[in-house]
């Protein structure tokens, strides 16, 4: 089991990889359309982009939390019930 101080950088490598798959098979698809040796094209399309993607998601994203916690209020507390 990994350690949960590891949690934010272990969210960030799976996010961005799911991420940049995701977008790196639609970019490939759309340049190329569904030609012979397409999953080839995609898989090296998307490991170039996850190793841009991984650092910039551990950068940019304390940076976003910060920002949804502007503009969201924090959840109200219940008075405890008797």
């Amino acid at each position: 089991m990994i350690s949960a101080r590891f949690a934010p950088i272990l969210f960030g490598f799976l996010l961005s990889g799911m991420m940049s798959s995701i977008v790196a098979g639609i970019s490939s698809f759309r340049s190329v359309g569904l030609i012979e040796g397409f999953g080839g094209l995609w898989a090296g399309a998307w490991l170039v982009s996850w190793a841009m993607t991984f650092p910039i998601v551990l950068v940019v994203a304390p940076v976003v939390r910060r920002i949804v916690a502007s503009v969201t209020a924090a959840p109200k507390q219940e008075a405890p019930r008797t």
